[in-house]
């Protein structure tokens, strides 16, 4: 025994000598924050469901040819690529952890075509992947929570609104104190106008010039845009109409008057129109505004685009933020699939509802009874009432501690909503209670204890 203790003591003093603090940019979570954390995502499952998404689950890891068809912008430099032994450089690297679910989700529907009703109505969630640099709020990796409607040919724009509006039921159901902003664009507008502009060849440049405007300052965005050769009347017009933001009709009407003759601009002017029409219609007014700023930095974002925040913590950025985009599978197929797609960045909408105290600390994943035995003579007995209990759709742990039976039951508090103490007596007289540990109600148990121990694996 001493040299078992004395070899313990060596190992638990080299654990304690690694570094075994999670890799920045990850979440980990007490079991309590868990259980907070799995009840947002449930919420939102359930409602994903309710709106008649179907559920589907993609590989975390996909080829990265897949991955770079369509990533653009800044996502393309922060992919994290799987380097196999042998491999000699990064770049031979043919496979990559997703850093979303839509480039995914266009390879599924073009695999899979055959076997799918359109429009095909689809939720996943689950974690993604993307070597930025971590700060407050912002991760490596990270739970995200999709939602999207793609078409076979073609695609209804009401689609677009119907997306925005699951999403904003979502939030609501999550039942915070702190409201929530959709903020809605089109990207066929601002295209329209960099055309009208003749600045058609710096089009991505700007875009992602703007895609950055609300992290950096308004004098470094004007620096930005000058640098790419515009003049000073240019550069002030594109700030002019990136600042515009509002109510629909005031959005709609300013854009009006810049008598933009250009068939993109128009287009997406009336396509904007509609979809914030239609979320007005269901009374969702106070929920949504049109925003001139909100672009979106990946590429395969084509025509409506939006972004969620919660505007009494604007520094955590969006959280929740998508979009239609058409030309999705055209890497992959010559069939169109046209698609419009949202989803809820979960990792980082939990930080800052928990820094904001705004979640409910009761949730908590506790079991439904902790059997207590008094001893070991009464394990056999207390192993069966368990399995007594799983069998019947009741949660059950059994305490094997040698402490003393208070402590057993405080211990027990802790992970059960009920106690069930079983000693030489209940062995005897087959009575069982169970204590309630929230309103410290004692009640009868009343079940046929599992005898056969083949019972008991079985529903272990």
């Amino acid at each position: 025994m001493k040299s078992s203790l004395t070899n313990y003591s060596c190992y638990n003093t080299i654990m304690k000598a690694i570094n075994t603090s999670k890799i920045s940019g990850t979440q980990e979570l007490l079991p309590e924050e868990q259980a907070i954390f799995n009840n947002l995502k449930s919420t939102i499952a359930d409602t994903y469901h309710l709106f008649g998404f179907q559920e589907i689950e993609t590989p975390s890891i996909e080829r990265t040819e897949i991955l770079l068809a369509k990533a653009g912008g800044d996502t393309e430099k922060q992919i994290y690529k799987l380097i196999k032994t042998g491999d000699t450089t990064v770049e031979a690297a043919d496979q990559a952890l997703r850093f979303d679910h839509t480039v995914p989700l266009a390879r599924y529907v073009v695999e899979h075509q055959s076997d799918l009703q359109f429009p095909f109505k689809v939720s996943q969630i689950g974690t993604n992947f993307r070597g930025e640099r971590a700060q407050k709020g912002r991760f490596r990796e990270f739970y995200q929570c999709d939602i999207d409607i793609i078409g076979r040919g073609q695609l209804d724009i009401a689609y677009d609104a119907e997306v925005i509006a699951t999403l904003l039921a979502t939030f609501k159901a999550f039942n915070i104190d702190t409201p929530v902003l959709a903020r809605i664009n089109n990207r066929k507008i601002l295209t329209g106008l960099l055309r009208y502009l003749g600045l058609t060849d710096k089009a991505a440049q700007i875009l992602n010039i703007i895609d950055h405007a609300e992290k950096v300052t308004p004098e470094k965005t004007t620096l930005d845009l000058e640098e790419l050769g515009l003049d000073k009347a240019t550069t002030r017009k594109i700030i002019a109409f990136t600042n515009l933001h509002g109510e629909r009709s005031f959005v709609l009407k300013e854009l009006g008057n810049l008598e933009i003759d250009d068939a993109i601009f128009t287009e997406g002017l009336n396509e904007l129109d509609q979809v914030l029409y239609l979320l007005e219609s269901i009374n969702l007014h106070d929920q949504i505004e049109a925003d001139m700023k909100i672009v979106r930095g990946l590429d395969y974002y084509t025509g409506t685009v939006f972004e969620f925040i919660l505007p009494d913590h604007k520094n955590i950025g969006s959280v929740a933020g998508g979009g239609r985009y058409d030309n999705l599978t055209q890497h992959f197929t010559d069939q169109p699939f046209p698609g419009v797609g949202g989803s809820i960045g979960l990792t980082r909408l939990f930080y800052v509802l928990n820094e904001a105290k705004l979640l409910n600390p009761s949730v908590q994943d506790l079991v439904d009874y902790a059997i207590i035995p008094v001893s070991e003579h009464e394990y056999d007995e207390s192993l069966s009432t368990a399995a007594t209990l799983r069998s019947k759709g009741h949660s059950a742990t059994v305490v094997f501690t040698n402490k003393k039976l208070a402590d057993k039951m405080t211990y027990a508090s802790k992970l059960a909503k009920n106690g069930v103490v079983i000693g030489a007596e209940e062995v005897e007289t087959k009575a069982l209670k169970a204590k309630n540990f929230q309103t410290g109600e004692t009640t009868e148990l009343n079940i046929e204890v599992v005898s056969n121990p083949e019972d008991f694996w079985a529903n272990e």
